[in-house]
């Protein structure tokens, strides 16, 4: 079988390093099994041939043979396609973690990702702009609480929902935006605590830190 091949970029800057979303299927082929490697693009500078894998000039994207396909999500769901350990046989099982890898990209990271967003540029404080948001990520992580606070895991078993909830919490955590969520944040370190995720974690990071 020909290795399954992941583009990220050669370097990024200290702050992102350990979340860029090149994570999400670094965690997915190991938690599979699947044997893959790592080729790079470079940070900036991108090219017509980067455009053509991605064309927001993003990263990841992942080749299997004669496809190409970007976005984490959709590499998580071509991934699962090819692993029990990543998305169960059974048809509800299935479609419940479906359900909820797409609420983790479509409910939760639209509300957690402009947070962020203004927490890494410093804008945040007494503003309506600010509150707006502040009251957006509080109320889903609200909602999400009481569904975690009953379950391990969001589909019954690990899946690519837990890979891509995880992933949207772990950003919010990092700036202690869970405090007043305990099961969202058990939840977080559960899911980072497995083998997969500390090796991929790893692997990203010496990933970037062999550019510098």
């Amino acid at each position: 079988m020909e290795d399954l091949i992941l583009t990220t970029f050669e370097w990024v800057p200290e702050t992102p390093r350990g979340y860029v979303r090149d994570i999400r299927v670094r965690w997915a082929l190991e938690e599979a099994g699947l044997p893959y490697r790592v080729e790079s693009v470079p940070f900036k500078g991108r090219d017509t041939e980067h455009f053509s894998h991605q064309p927001f000039g993003q990263v990841p994207w992942l080749t299997d043979g004669d496809i190409s396909i970007f976005e984490s999500g959709a590499i998580l769901l071509y991934l699962g396609n090819r692993s029990e350990a990543l998305l169960p046989a059974d048809p509800q099982e299935r479609a419940e973690a479906t359900q909820w890898l797409f609420a983790a990209l479509n409910s939760v990271e639209m509300a957690s990702l402009p947070w962020s967003i203004f927490v890494f540029s410093g804008y945040t404080g007494d503003t309506p702009g600010w509150k707006r948001l502040e009251e957006f990520l509080e109320a889903r992580l609200n909602h999400l609480e009481p569904v975690l606070a009953e379950r391990d895991w969001l589909a019954g078993t690990f899946s690519v929902a837990d890979i891509l909830m995880a992933d949207v919490l772990r950003l919010v955590d990092r700036f202690e935006r869970l405090e007043g969520h305990p099961a969202c944040r058990e939840y977080v370190a559960r899911a980072t605590a497995r083998p997969s995720f500390v090796k991929a974690h790893a692997d990203q990071l010496a990933h970037f830190a062999a550019a510098d």
